[in-house]
């Protein structure tokens, strides 16, 4: 079964388009995108054990970038508006991690958590993107036959971009290169006794962990036509930090899990249907006392739930 599910998964996502409403396609391309921006944290979270506080700044980038170079009342190229977001971000990350990887631990987080600010406060406090109200994206993009602006293009955009980076992390999971991530999140003054520049590893990373943060950023920008400083915001960092706690830190599969369980708590919670106007309006904290319920029951996360039904550790 465990064999079939990425199949079954893959069948599901080709069959959107023909059985979502429109608030169900909204929410699954949503869940999409935040599940890319989560597998590319859990790159340096899961695979690394980097754990960084200031991730939401290359998603942010990415999408501001995409929103900056479209042009006001025309279709921008897509391709070269993607590969600028993802650019942009790259080489933030690179900027970041270079300073940010000579500190460890606790010094590391703040560090991250300071060059995420000041990439806050540039959008937010001058006329960069627009300040504290944000930037529309007018037109959507195009690349050919692919038309952004296409409700099922988009999906199927979103859909390939999601199965893209998760293959990428797979293969580097496997590879030589994921193998010494590994090393290094265990035991990092071995793997430097042993000869690996630990230090080049975890910079590389930290680079693609950005780059594929910033294409997330595109498609959230090409997807709500809309960007705003929040968007870079420690708020956002926390959210995706929580998004792989939730499905389980170490496991690809867990980062998609957690950002769909995150995504779809949040819109239960807010839902006055479902919970009440009360708690609608509260729906922050309800949402954190069932996230710290799932920690404390679920130590391995929402993964680790069939094993903890069929009653192992």
């Amino acid at each position: 079964m465990q064999r079939l599910a990425p199949w079954i998964a893959l069948a599901l996502l080709l069959a959107g388009p023909l059985v979502l409403t429109p608030y169900t396609y909204d929410l699954v391309v949503k869940i999409m995108v935040l599940a890319v921006f989560a597998l590319s944290l859990e790159l340096l979270v899961g695979m690394t054990g980097l754990v960084s506080l200031g991730h939401a700044a290359f998603f942010g980038l990415g999408a501001y970038t995409t929103v900056l170079l479209s042009p006001e009342y025309d279709p921008g190229n897509a391709l070269l508006q993607l590969a600028a977001a993802v650019g942009a971000a790259a080489l933030y990350a690179l900027f970041v991690g270079a300073l940010s990887l000579r500190t460890k631990g606790v010094y590391f987080i703040m560090v991250t958590l300071a060059f995420a600010q000041m990439a806050y406060f540039v959008f937010h406090d001058t006329k960069v993107g627009g300040g504290t109200d944000g930037i529309y994206l007018n037109v959507r993009p195009v690349a050919g036959p692919f038309d952004a602006g296409n409700k099922t293009h988009l999906y199927y955009g979103v859909a390939a971009a999601l199965v893209f980076t998760y293959g990428l992390l797979a293969l580097i999971r496997r590879s030589r290169f994921g193998h010494a991530l590994a090393g290094i999140r265990v035991n990092e003054q071995r793997m430097r006794a042993a000869g690996f520049a630990t230090y080049a590893y975890k910079l590389a990373a930290f680079v693609v962990a950005g780059a594929l943060a910033g294409l997330a950023g595109f498609l959230l920008a090409v997807k709500d036509g809309f960007v705003n400083p929040e968007l870079l915001s420690w708020h956002e960092s926390g959210a995706v930090l929580l998004m792989i706690i939730l499905g389980g830190i170490g496991h690809l599969r867990g980062a998609v899990i957690g950002a769909a369980a995150f995504v779809l708590l949040k819109e239960l919670y807010a839902t006055p249907a479902f919970v009440g106007s009360f708690l609608a309006e509260h729906w922050q904290l309800t949402l954190g006392f069932t996230i710290i319920a799932f920690v404390a029951l679920l130590p391995k996360g929402l993964i680790g739930l069939p094993a903890r039904l069929r009653g192992k550790p």
